[in-house]
Order: C-alpha cells, then structure tokens, then sequence
C-alpha cells in the first residue's frame, strides 16, 4: 500500500479480531500503487460464507469479473514490485512534506500531512473563500470540492504527480491568496 510514514504500517480491521472479520468486507487493488487502473483488477477479502455470499449477489451483474490481464500484472506487482513502490513512496513522501510546508505559508489554509496515499486534505474556512474549489480553479488549479466528501470549506489536493507539477500548482495557489479583493 501507499502508506508515506516510516514506522507506520496499514493494518486491516478485518485482522483486529476475529468477530469483527466475520461482518468485514476488505476490498484491495493494485492500482494506484502500481499505476494499474485500467487494467480492472480489485478484489474483496470476505472471511465469513454467509457475508460473501451476499456481497457476490450484490456484485452481480454490476461489477465485471477481473480480466486475466489484470490478475497477472496484479501477481507481477505484488511478487516483483516492492522496488517500484518503496521509490515511489519515497517520490510521495517528498511531494507531502513539500506541500504541506508550501501550504503552512499560505495565509488562511492548514493541512495536516497525510500518513498515507497521496491525497492531502486542505482546510481553507479561514479564508472565508465562499468555494474554495472555484476559487482555485479560476487560478488554475484543479482541487476536489471538500462538498462533495461532506467537508465544506475543505479542498482536496491530489499530490501524486510530477514535482514539476506540484511546485506549479502550489505557486499558482499562493498568487491566488496574495491576491488583494
């Protein structure tokens, strides 16, 4: 997984106890880790038979069984890919701690650095910025609408891309907020 803090690891509820794996439903891709998306490759972890069952008729007909492209560059990832996810680990953990010290000097916004994945949530209620997302967007800069996660006031920062990028995006957000009116 995508986890950026050294010593921190992901631990599934599902492995906390056994009763609560049995009223769990686990569901785990390679794809953002691996950059694999395309290929449609998710898969569930459902201990429980009766749980199971249900959850694969719910699924039916919905959700395409994976492709077997998909379950052999799944198996590569995961049986070859560690050197490919700890050097991108280390490329996100550098574009985390370069926006959050980006964004701790913007006036009115604060994020706390995610200990993993690439996504960094941005509180900017104290710019009393009536949409924060529109606000970005006319600068420039694509931020998901904390709205649509039920967080007004919020903006999603998506930090998985190039340095160059990032560094692009972090400019633009603080000419936007130097701005006068």
């Amino acid at each position: 997984g995508l986890v950026l803090e050294p010593g921190c690891e992901h631990i599934p509820l599902a492995s906390l106890d056994p009763a609560i794996a049995r009223r769990t439903i686990t569901l785990m891709a390679a794809s953002k880790t691996y950059n694999l998306p395309g290929l449609g490759c998710a898969f569930a972890i459902v201990p429980d038979p009766e749980l199971r069952r249900s959850f694969r008729a719910a699924m039916a007909g919905i959700v395409p069984d994976p492709g077997i492209m998909g379950w052999v560059a799944t198996e590569a990832a995961c049986r070859h890919g560690e050197r490919w996810r700890s050097r991108l680990i280390e490329y996100l953990r550098g574009n985390r701690d370069r926006a959050m010290a980006a964004i701790a000097t913007m006036p009115g916004l604060e994020a706390c650095a995610p200990q993993a994945t690439f996504l960094a949530w941005i509180d900017a209620r104290a710019t009393e910025l009536a949409d924060p997302a529109a606000f970005f967007e006319s600068a420039g800069v694509g931020l998901s609408d904390g709205r649509d996660f039920a967080a007004p006031g919020y903006v999603r920062l998506n930090f998985g891309c190039s340095r160059a990028l990032l560094e692009e995006a972090l400019r633009r957000m603080r000419v936007a907020l130097d701005r006068p009116g």
